[in-house]
């Protein structure tokens, strides 16, 4: 009969075997981190990756080194799983595959970064930044779900006058 200790060793081994298994399959199928560095002439923080692209974004654009100095910026290290960019002196952390998406910091940090995107462009990012905008506001809450109804009950929002 296998003790709890044993079943604990062994459901271990296997989750650990899982995880390596997953991460070979990732490195095998997606780009990398092969080199980082901040280029201060540039304002980037640029990426070589293993399939021969770069990537490059501008650190006020990115959450946790939006104020950052150069000497901060200078300092990237790869992670260990070569998905992640780490800056050790603002503790700041970074995935690759969310950074090529788009992906610069939390939901809410980019809905309040991006807000709501005005006018009448049709780009993609103009588009994904008012998806992202809207997501930032959306709250489930009950306190505003109650709001919402009495408001509703009110009347609703009342309507904008024209200009005159």
């Amino acid at each position: 009969m296998e003790t709890f200790e044993q079943y604990l060793d062994r459901t271990l081994d296997d989750q650990v075997r899982a995880a390596n298994q997953r991460s070979e399959h990732r490195l095998a199928t997606e780009p990398h981190i092969i080199k980082a560095h901040y280029d201060a002439k540039l304002r980037r923080v640029i990426v070589s990756l293993s399939n021969h692209a770069w990537f490059a974004f501008r650190p006020e654009d990115a959450q946790g080194i939006e104020h950052a100095t150069t000497a901060q910026l200078k300092k990237i290290e790869i992670s260990p799983s070569t998905f992640g960019l780490h800056f050790p002196l603002l503790d700041a952390q970074f995935d690759i595959t969310a950074l090529m998406q788009g992906h610069f910091g939390s939901r809410n940090w980019m809905a309040a970064r991006l807000g709501a995107a005005g006018g009448a462009s049709r780009s993609k990012a103009k588009a994904s930044a008012a998806r992202l905008g809207a997501a930032g506001g959306a709250s489930r809450s009950k306190a505003k779900a109650s709001a919402a109804r009495a408001n509703g009950k009110l009347g609703g929002r009342p309507r904008k006058l024209a200009a005159k």
